[in-house]
């Protein structure tokens, strides 16, 4: 009986006895051939038997080496991929020996073409600059001032007055249409060596834009001996400036078209109503009104190219020059000896302008006229040529270039010869010193195209 509790057939018990019946003989050597050849034969015969006994599934068959020949080298394989033989299902593996895949391999790069061999550069010698030159503040003369060149004491000050201090020195500059500005305002060198603070006062300002955009500056010089000159000078120009803005389309107008009559009066209003602040301020100080004032000298410059029309206008002491053709000129005339007000009067008592005699007709400007300063007014509208350099600056500039005729010698050589200079060279131009001259120095040139 099997494990599975069957009993076998008859035929199989008999089968098995027959096999393992220890009493049967011993077949011995048998007569048919087993060489290796025949074994090969016999295996053939069994591989390859009658056509009806063989499966429907192909069969790959392998020869094997006839170890009685040489080995040969085997011949390459093609890389073909394997072919799906028929009646084989395609997740079947394929009959006969694994065969190497192929992956498709790109080729390697070609290496980079030799770099062509350095040709040694003689080295050459490190260039050598030149040391940028500093414009020194030279003087007139055959010795220097008393002074020294540079600052040496700075003013006074306390906590309540910080800001009433004054810089040293400042430098502006601008370029609009066919001229180019430059500005200076320096401490002298008496109020260095003593510690005051600078008395003169400088503003340069623009109003508007475009064509119609108008330039102004301004120059303010306290009174000497007056210890709140500065402050005067400093409202001074702030009070202008105010002014001037506030009317700057107006101006730029009658500039433009040349309209000097209404010019001169309008400006004349404007200067007198800052005179009339600074005469108030001094009553809030408890000051008289000489020891809270200042002179005042300004240009209106226009910034529209077709405009060369410059306008001159102010109060007190100061100078304007023009270099024309290498020679300085005085636009400035020396007052009447008389002086004061009333030098300026018409026949039917008019005011006239100092140097074109236009009548004053009524200010196109709003506001009441004050009281009349103890200077002056002085008015001045030319046109500018090609070339020109129109000089404007406080006293502090102004007397010596009407007292040392080397001081406008040495300017005029050099501002006539490569045109305007840069700010650093023009602030040593107005620093040019003289014996005897020690004020403050304070201009404002402009340079035609």
């Amino acid at each position: 009986m099997s494990q599975q509790g069957e009993k076998p057939a008859a035929h199989e018990d008999d089968w098995w006895r027959a096999l393992y019946d220890e009493t049967a003989p011993d077949t011995g050597p048998s007569s048919a051939a087993d060489s290796l050849d025949d074994r090969f034969d016999s295996a053939s015969d069994a591989v390859g038997g009658p056509e009806e006994a063989r499966v429907d599934h192909p069969v790959t068959v392998v020869p094997l080496p006839d170890p009685r020949l040489p080995e040969a080298e085997p011949a390459p394989e093609p890389t073909l991929p394997p072919t799906v033989a028929v009646g084989r299902a395609p997740w079947e593996a394929p009959a006969g020996p694994p065969r190497p895949r192929t992956f498709a391999v790109r080729p390697p790069a070609a290496p980079p073409a030799p770099e062509p061999p350095a040709v040694p550069v003689p080295p050459e010698p490190p260039a050598v600059r030149e040391p940028p030159v500093r414009p020194v503040v030279g003087h007139i003369g055959d010795r220097p001032p008393t002074y020294d060149a540079e600052p040496a004491a700075l003013p006074v000050s306390g906590p309540d007055d910080l800001d009433a201090l004054v810089p040293d020195t400042v430098l502006d500059g601008a370029r609009y249409g066919t001229y180019t500005l430059r500005a200076a305002s320096v401490r002298g060198d008496s109020a260095r060596f003593r510690g005051e603070p600078r008395r003169d006062a400088l503003l340069t300002a623009r109003f508007g834009a475009g064509d119609s955009a108008l330039v102004l500056v301004a120059v303010a010089g306290g009174a000497r001996g007056a210890g709140q000159a500065h402050l005067a000078a400093a409202d001074a120009c702030r009070w202008i400036g105010g002014a001037v803005a506030r009317s700057h389309a107006r101006l730029s107008d009658d500039i433009r078209a040349g309209r000097r009559g209404d010019l001169k009066s309008g400006l004349h209003r404007l200067t007198d109503r800052t005179y009339g602040k600074l005469r108030a301020r001094a009553a809030e100080l408890g000051l008289e009104s000489f020891a809270y004032s200042a002179g005042l000298r300004c240009l209106l410059l226009s910034a529209d190219p077709e405009c060369r029309t410059r306008v001159f206008f102010g109060i007190g002491p100061g100078g304007l020059f023009r270099l024309r053709d290498g020679a300085w000129q005085d636009l400035d005339p020396a007052l009447p000896a008389t002086g004061g007000a009333a030098s300026e009067e018409g026949p039917d008592g008019d005011r006239l302008t100092m140097d074109l005699q236009i009548t004053t007709p009524p200010s196109p400007y709003a506001g009441n006229t004050p009281p009349p300063p103890a200077e002056p007014f002085r008015f001045r509208a030319s046109v500018a040529r090609p070339g020109d350099t129109l000089l404007l600056c406080g006293n502090g500039l102004a007397e010596p270039m009407r007292g040392e005729p080397a001081l406008a010698e040495e300017l005029a050589r050099r501002w006539a010869a490569d045109g305007p200079p840069g700010l650093p060279a023009y602030l040593a131009d107005t620093q040019l010193r003289t014996k005897g001259y020690a004020d403050d120095r304070t201009s404002a040139a402009v340079w035609e195209a």
